[in-house]
């Protein structure tokens, strides 16, 4: 029997599956792990101690769970990103491995870059303009304010690719990974823009690209005695977490979008043709020559996992009761879920959390509905540039731990007007990654599609009125209260 391993590294757990060609999850497990947020601004993670200790557990847990007669056909790793590890010639981190968007201490080369290259330049090349989701920024910060530390790095990784050269010795990126690395992708010609490249990385070589599904190399004999994959098992590229989620839950036809409920809210759409806008991420999608259009908020999870520990740690189960007992509207209550600056459409890393409206009336329950639904108008916001920008949304497929939360999941709905479909399969990105090892090592055609549609959350018509009027103030908030987070994140 054949045997596909896919392992997710999220932001805050890994997960893997031991999957058969056909989709069966044989085994599962997750392993938690923290991120470190060492300044204001900042957010990193050990590479080795974290996110190859994390593979190397799993992989051995997956394994104990093999069949009498099967073997391991394949591997394929996904990651949270776009990300930043640097690395010395072994493949060993030269500093903490910096996170995506949710890192937002570039913001002053975010500004130089901008002007060196030109808005426009960056736009047209990439795809996106720059912010704190780009990665040549956070390089261009580290040769700035690290010189000795830059001057040890000799390669530099995202975290799928990072786990790739762990397994095989490869320097690789996939190709939507480094569509994320602006300015130094050139997104309309799938290769890397060489001059900008260059003129960031002082030095620095460039990865080879490869697509999502291709065989990078073979497990070599260091890698299989630390976890338990056997030597030459072929190794696929894999790619970023969010579009390993759009594979496992068949969102693969123009219009399709995947909504996935995690530590943040990640939007994926699948285009037609290409198209940017100023508003969105423009990446290259899992397929070969193909687009997507992204968009993202920068906490979700993280917003409600940090107000149940500083109200008193209360479990999930019984913020969820509070949370049912409150009224859709929680009472007047509105929340701005910018604890971590904010990503799409407002591109702010100094943007702050707000509360509005609070009174002695309101509880603990209140602050969690307000908080589920403030993130559920930011992603009607994103959703309603994604249909301004020429690019409307056909289906929605929804997936993420996130839809644990019936409130959550039904408010998004309910704030959106859109109906969510529910996959009977919602482990999330790593079973995506068993797919691309089954499709990398010619198991099954790349068509394949292992998602099945089973459920669906509809918006209730009797919200609609309310949540309108709630969103129109929710916008409000933000240019109302823009100086004042300013001020306050300079004091911070």
């Amino acid at each position: 029997m054949d045997l596909l391993v896919g392992i997710d590294m999220g932001t805050s757990s890994s997960k893997g599956v031991l999957v058969t060609p056909d989709g069966v999850i044989v085994a599962s497990h997750q392993v938690p792990h923290e991120i470190s947020l060492p300044r204001p601004g900042w957010a990193e993670v050990d590479a080795e101690k974290t996110w190859w200790a994390d593979v190397c557990r799993i992989s051995k847990t997956l394994l104990d769970s093999r069949p009498p007669g099967s073997r391991v056909s394949g591997i394929c790793v996904s990651g949270v990103g776009p990300c930043l590890a640097l690395c010395d010639e072994n493949v060993s981190p030269v500093r903490p491995a910096i996170l995506y968007g949710i890192d937002t201490r570039a913001s002053v080369e975010i500004d130089e870059l901008t002007a060196l290259f030109g808005a426009e330049n960056i736009l047209a090349r990439g795809g996106k303009p720059l912010s704190s989701q780009a990665v040549g920024p956070k390089i261009e910060w580290v040769r700035k304010n690290e010189p000795d530390v830059f001057a040890r790095a000799k390669r530099w990784y995202g975290s799928n690719s990072y786990i790739a050269a762990k397994l095989t010795g490869e320097y690789i990126h996939d190709h939507p990974t480094a569509s994320a690395c602006d300015p130094l992708y050139s997104i309309r010609d799938f290769r890397w823009n060489e001059d900008w490249a260059q003129r960031i990385l002082a030095g620095l070589p460039l990865p080879r690209l490869v697509w999502p599904a291709e065989v990078v190399g073979t497990v070599h004999a260091r890698a299989a005695g630390e976890t338990g994959i056997p030597e030459g098992t072929p190794v696929v590229a894999g790619t970023l977490d969010a579009l390993a989620d759009t594979l496992s839950i068949g969102v693969r036809h123009p219009g399709d979008l995947m909504l996935m409920y995690g530590s943040t809210m990640f939007l994926v759409q699948v285009l037609e043709k290409f198209h940017t806008s100023p508003a969105l991420w423009t990446t290259a999608g899992v397929p070969e020559n193909t687009y997507t259009l992204a968009g993202g908020t920068a906490t979700a999870g993280t917003l409600t996992n940090w107000l149940q520990k500083v109200t008193g740690g209360a479990s999930f189960d019984e913020l969820m009761t509070e949370a049912a007992a409150v009224p859709p509207g929680s009472d007047g209550l509105l929340v701005l879920p910018y604890l971590a600056g904010e990503r799409t459409p407002v591109f702010d890393p100094d943007a702050r959390g707000v509360v509005a409206g609070l009174t002695l009336r309101h509880g603990r329950g209140h602050l969690f509905r307000a908080s589920y639904e403030g993130i559920a108008f930011g992603t009607r916001q994103i959703l309603d540039m994604f249909d301004s920008a020429d690019a409307p949304v056909k289906r929605v497929v929804a997936v993420g731990g996130g839809l644990r939360s019936p409130i959550w999941a039904q408010a998004l709905s309910d704030i959106t007007g859109r109906t969510q479909l529910l996959p009977d399969q919602t482990i999330g990105a790593s079973h995506g990654d068993g797919l691309l090892a089954a499709i990398g090592v010619g198991l099954v055609p790349p068509e394949t599609d292992w998602a099945t549609i089973t459920n669906e959350i509809k918006p209730n018509p009797d919200h609609r009125e309310m949540y309108d009027n709630l969103y129109e103030m929710w916008l409000e908030l933000y240019p109302a209260t823009r100086e004042q987070m300013h001020r306050l994140a300079r004091l911070g």
